[in-house]
């Protein structure tokens, strides 16, 4: 009578699995059907009842993972990833996505890990050298990164980044001809051409910093004040006086009262050897504030410069009663301008 009991319990358990299977299939049809027409959170739900009678069914997150990633739910997309690879771990769809995902979450090192065991990803390298480069190990990312721009010489993406690779190692002069090439390969990425004239004028090298800073114009890049004055200092540091003096001026329109651009301006115009125009930046100062001992001495220098030594001893004697701090310039014999 027990095995007879025993008996029916696993002919009515198999029942329920049968019909529990038959029901999950059924929903996981409708979840398709209505992907196709792309009602996808109908369909999502389907595919959720389908998961619910059966909790192993692959396919049903697989499905329910992409549509929900058409919906852009990508929480949910990668919770059914990753259930995806608790039943099957080699699963190479799911671990193909889980790649992408985690890159875009900015979860680099499980980024890394999921390419190494991906066997689909055609673009497994350039997602680990990326991710070493965002994780700032920037050894491991050149290795790679090399190698990628020698199997694709035109790729601008990888090419940049491995510019900007070698910046943050400290290699300047090893990143300038890379960021060059970068900006060539693809010159609408306006932000590649803008670093790259920061870089040539942090460098001294004026005339290229125009050169790419007006590139980085051209293609859309945003003319903020900073930016221009990055480009009107560059201009009067080139020689291009009138160009470089009319974006410093509107700057100095904007911001009336901000002395500090007034001040470069002086010292650029004195480090160019042009001291009238210098001294007429410093009378601009003077006006402002009257106590401005480096306007004062910055005028000093300009006289001296200019022959008027007495008068520019004296002006440069005053600065400093108006700003002691000024005496060091004079006890190190300093004469370049403020």
């Amino acid at each position: 009578m027990k095995n007879l009991f025993s008996l029916i319990l696993l002919f009515v358990s198999l029942s329920l699995f049968a019909q529990s299977t038959d029901s999950s299939t059924y929903f996981f049809q409708k979840g398709i059907e209505e992907k196709t027409t792309r009602k996808y959170l109908l369909s999502s739900n389907y595919f959720e009842k389908a998961i619910k009678l059966d909790p192993n069914f692959t396919n049903a997150y697989v499905e329910n993972a992409f549509v929900n990633l058409e919906m852009r739910r990508t929480d949910a997309a990668m919770k059914n990833f990753t259930k995806v690879l608790e039943l099957e771990p080699t699963n190479q769809l799911a671990i193909k996505e889980l790649v992408h995902l985690n890159f875009n979450y900015r979860q680099y090192q499980k980024a890394i890990d999921f390419a190494q065991k991906c066997t689909s990803c055609d673009d497994k390298e350039r997602i680990i050298a990326m991710s070493y480069f965002q994780m700032e190990d920037y050894a491991k990312a050149e290795k790679i990164l090399v190698g990628l721009i020698a199997k694709n010489p035109k790729d601008a993406e990888a090419t940049y980044t491995a510019a900007k690779n070698y910046l943050e190692m400290g290699l300047e002069q090893k990143a300038i001809p890379i960021y060059v090439k970068a900006v060539e390969l693809d010159p609408t990425q306006s932000k590649w051409s803008f670093e790259l004239g920061l870089i040539y004028y942090n460098n001294n090298n004026h005339k290229n910093a125009v050169v790419y800073f007006n590139k980085a114009a051209d293609n859309g890049y945003y003319r903020s004040n900073d930016f221009n004055e990055n480009l009107g200092f560059s201009y009067i540091y080139s020689g291009e006086f009138e160009k470089g003096e009319t974006l410093l001026l509107e700057i100095i329109a904007r911001k009336p009262g901000d002395k500090e651009v007034l001040r470069d301006i002086a010292e650029a115009y004195y480090q160019r050897k042009l001291y009238d125009k210098s001294l007429e930046f410093c009378q601009k100062l003077m006006e402002m504030d009257m106590q401005d001992g480096k306007a004062l001495y910055q005028a000093g220098l300009c006289f001296q410069k200019k022959g008027e030594t007495q008068r520019g001893q004296q002006m440069c004697d005053k600065a400093i009663e108006l700003d002691p701090s000024l005496s060091k310039l004079r006890s190190k014999s300093m004469m370049a301008g403020l």
